[in-house]
C-alpha cells in the first residue's frame, strides 16, 4: 500500500517523473554462508511487461483513497513500464551483498510502485535457489536429488516456485506433476506407506498376472512365490510381512519397468528389503528389472549400509549381478546437516529426496532484499544508518568481477558509471572497502567480467533460457569460485569493494547529508 500512497505524495507533488534510480539488492548471504544464487529474474520480466492498472483497480484504489484527486487516477490508469530501464545481473548468478542484483532506473513513482511485488520475484526464489545448490554440494556432484515439498510449502505458488528454483540450483526432478508439466522437469514419486498397509495378505491381490517382457501373460505371483522359497535365508529366522509383499506384487504388477518399493512400514531390514528382493527377483525372473527401495525413516546411515549388504549378497548367490546397485533412495526430513552428517557416517544412499526443509527454507525463511533509492535527477541519494550495514552506497553504480590468474573470482568491485572507467584486465586497480579505511587491496585482474546487462528499455532485450541453460549456468557459477568461500563451517567472506572514487563520493555525500550535532 504505501508504494500507492507514496506515488499518491510524489504526484501531487510534481514528482512523479522525477528521473529514479533505484537498486534492489541485499545485506548478508543466506543460511550462515558467504554466497547466493541470484533468481527470479524472467518472472521479474513477465511482470514488468505486463505491468498496468485496470478498471477495477483503479476502482478499488479510488474506494479506499476517496480523499486523493480524480486526476491522480486517470495518470495511474494509463501508466506501464515502457520509461523504464532495467540492468540485473544474469539469472543463476552466484552474487554478494551489497551488489545491485537489479537496477531499476525510470520515472520516480513508475520505479516506487514496482518496488514491492519486485522484491517478492527475487527474494524467495533466490532463497530457494541457494538452498538447493547448498544441498547439492551436501549432496555430491554424483548423487540424485528429488524435491519432494509440495505438502509442505507455503501454498501452491510456494510449491511450484519450491520445484523451479531447486531444479535450477541443482536438483535433478520433482514429485510435483504440475512443476513437472509447466518446467519439462522429471516428476518422479513411487508410493506411500498407505498403499503397503492397504494390503492386508495374498487375499488382497485380485490380479495376479504381469505381462513379461517377451508380451506374454505370465502368473506373477506364483513366481513370487517361488523367489521367496529360493531367498528364505535372507529373513533369518523371521517372517516378512505379508500384507506389505503382497503390495509390493500389486505395484510391480502395475510398473514392471519402475519398482521401486518404500521398505519401512513395518521393518526395514527383517520385513521390507527381503519382500523387496523377493518381487526383484520374480521381475528379473519375467524379464523386467526393479529400481530400488526408499527409506523413509530410522537410522539412514546403518539402512542403507544393511540394504546395500543384503543386496550384495542376493546378487551374489542368484547371480544376478545388478542386484548389487540396486538405487537406494533416502527421505525423511532431510536437510544440509543430516546430509553432511550421513557422508560422515559412510552412508550407500543414491538419491536424496529434500522436502520441508528445501521449500521452506527452514534454516532461514527470507533472504531480505531491500529496494533502496540512490539517485533522482542525477543527483545521488543515501541513507545513513548507526548500523553501518544499512547505509546505502549512492548513486548509479556499475558491477565487476575481478578474475585471478587462476580463473577463480578475486572480488566484486562497485564503480561510478560515467564518473570513471571500467577496471581492465592486466592493470592494477586500488579496491576499497566501502566504509573501512584501512581495509583496501590492489587488484591486478588477468580477467574482468561485467556484471550487469541491460534486460529491459522499455520492452524485454533478453532471450528467455531455458531451466536446463539456468541450472548449467549455476553450476558453471558454483565450480568457479574457492572453496573456502563455499564451505558449509566457517566459509570465509567474499570481498564486495568500491573503487577509489566510489569511496570518497560515498563519504563525502555521508558528510554533506548527516546531520551535525551541536552539544553544550
Amino acid at each position: 500500500m504505501y508504494q500507492v500512497t507514496m506515488a499518491y505524495a510524489y504526484w501531487k507533488n510534481g514528482k512523479h517523473n522525477d528521473e529514479a534510480v533505484f537498486d534492489l539488492f541485499f545485506r548478508r548471504n543466506p543460511f550462515g554462508g558467504e554466497f547466493t544464487i541470484f533468481a527470479g529474474l524472467e518472472e521479474m520480466l513477465r511482470f514488468v511487461s505486463s505491468f498496468t492498472f485496470n478498471e477495477a483497480d483503479i476502482a478499488f484504489l479510488r474506494s479506499i483513497m476517496p480523499h486523493c484527486h480524480p486526476d491522480f487516477f486517470e495518470w495511474l490508469g494509463g501508466i506501464d513500464c515502457s520509461k523504464v530501464r532495467i540492468f540485473a545481473l544474469p539469472e543463476g548468478t552466484i552474487c554478494f551483498p551489497s551488489i545491485p542484483l537489479v537496477r531499476i532506473e525510470g520515472p520516480l513513482a513508475i520505479a516506487q510502485l514496482l518496488e514491492t511485488t519486485m522484491l517478492c520475484l527475487v527474494n524467495y526464489p533466490s532463497l530457494v535457489a541457494t538452498n538447493a545448490a547448498r544441498l547439492r554440494r551436501a549432496a555430491g556432484p554424483d548423487k540424485t536429488l528429488i524435491e519432494f515439498g509440495l505438502r509442505r510449502a507455503q501454498g501452491p505458488d510456494g510449491a511450484v516456485s519450491a520445484s523451479r528454483y531447486s531444479y535450477m540450483g541443482g536438483f535433478d526432478g520433482t514429485s510435483n506433476v504440475l512443476a513437472g508439466h509447466i518446467f519439462n522437469l522429471r516428476p518422479s514419486g513411487t508410493h506411500a506407506h498407505a498403499f503397503v498397509s492397504s494390503f492386508i495378505s495374498m487375499d488382497d491381490l485380485h490380479t495376479s498376472t504381469i505381462r513379461a517382457k517377451d508380451e506374454s501373460e505370465v502368473d506373477f505371483v506364483s513366481i513370487v512365490q517361488q523367489a521367496k522359497k529360493e531367498l528364505a535365508w535372507i529373513c533369518k529366522g523371521t517372517t516378512p510381512n505379508e500384507g506389505e509383499l503382497a503390495s509390493f506384487i500389486a505395484y510391480a504388477i502395475a510398473f514392471p519397468e519402475s519398482f521401486l518399493a518404500l521398505v519401512d512400514t513395518y521393518d526395514t531390514i527383517h520385513s521390507g528389503v527381503p519382500n523387496f528382493l523377493i518381487v526383484a527377483l520374480a521381475l528379473h525372473r519375467v524379464g523386467h528389472q526393479a529400481l530400488g527401495i526408499r527409506l523413509d525413516s530410522g537410522d539412514l546411515a546403518y539402512l542403507s549400509r544393511e540394504a546395500r549388504r543384503l543386496f550384495s549378497e542376493t546378487a551374489e548367490k542368484t547371480d544376478v549381478g545388478y542386484f548389487r546397485t540396486f538405487d537406494i533412495v533416502a527421505s525423511n526430513d532431510l536437510d544440509e546437516e543430516t546430509i553432511l552428517s550421513l557422508n560422515n557416517q559412510r552412508h550407500e544412499i543414491d538419491t536424496f529426496g529434500v522436502g520441508t526443509h528445501l521449500v521452506t527454507c527452514k534454516a532461514q525463511p527470507a533472504l531480505g532484499c531491500v529496494y533502496k533509492l540512490v539517485q533522482v535527477n542525477g543527483k545521488p541519494r543515501i541513507k545513513i544508518s548507526q548500523e553501518i550495514v544499512k547505509t546505502t552506497l549512492p548513486g548509479r553504480k556499475d558491477a565487476y568481477r575481478l578474475i585471478g590468474r587462476n580463473g577463480q573470482p578475486l572480488l566484486d568491485l562497485l564503480i561510478l558509471s560515467g564518473a570513471e572507467s571500467p577496471p581492465e584486465p592486466g592493470k592494477r586497480i586500488l579496491c576499497r572497502h566501502p566504509f573501512e579505511e584501512k581495509k583496501r587491496a590492489y587488484v591486478t585482474p588477468e580477467e574482468v567480467v561485467p556484471l550487469h546487462t541491460l534486460v529491459w528499455d522499455g520492452e524485454r532485450m533478453i532471450s528467455q533460457l531455458s531451466m536446463r541453460q539456468l541450472k548449467e549456468h549455476v553450476q558453471h557459477e558454483v565450480s568457479r569460485m574457492r572453496e573456502d568461500h563455499l564451505r558449509n563451517l566457517n566459509p570465509a567472506p567474499y570481498k564486495v569493494s568500491v573503487s577509489e572514487t566510489l569511496y570518497h563520493f560515498i563519504h563525502d555525500l555521508w558528510s554533506r547529508e548527516a546531520p551535525i550535532v551541536d552539544l553544550s
